[in-house]
């Protein structure tokens, strides 16, 4: 039986290691690459700016580009391959697109984050572990 597997994707290497292990677990399940635009880590963490439409489009834009690159990379598996690009608060987004969209499980990169750079940012995939309706894998 085919399972929907939820790959929430930045660019980072945790994000592509969870990628390989769905790839090298999951084969022939449907993968869902989902990218979330956080506006509060791109104002106060990476680009200290105003969240205004200019950026809301150059950051799709470069969601876009990572998700067709990965879409590639997971291409080589037998199941499908969606890609989704939402707003919002990455946890969250998280949880409720596995409660909206049939989801089997997550699979989700730990960034490792500790002392203030955990208090800032929190621990998504914590989050996404403790509220998530499915099972979590998270990769290290």
């Amino acid at each position: 039986m085919t399972r929907r597997i939820l790959v929430p994707v930045d660019d980072s290497p945790r994000a592509r290691d969870a990628l390989e292990f769905v790839l090298s677990e999951h084969a022939g399940d449907d993968i869902v690459l989902l990218h979330v635009l956080d506006p509060i880590t791109a104002i106060y963490v990476s680009e200290p700016s105003v969240w205004d439409d200019e950026m809301i489009d150059r950051r799709r834009e470069r969601a876009a580009e990572l998700l067709e690159e990965l879409r590639g990379e997971a291409e080589r598996a037998d199941g499908t391959v969606t890609t989704v690009i939402e707003h919002g608060d990455p946890s969250r987004v998280i949880v409720e697109s596995a409660r909206e969209n049939e989801i089997d499980q997550i699979v989700i990169g730990s960034h490792g984050r500790s002392g203030v750079s955990r208090v800032l940012l929190g621990s998504v995939a914590e989050t996404v572990a403790r509220r998530s309706p499915v099972p979590v894998t998270i990769v290290r």
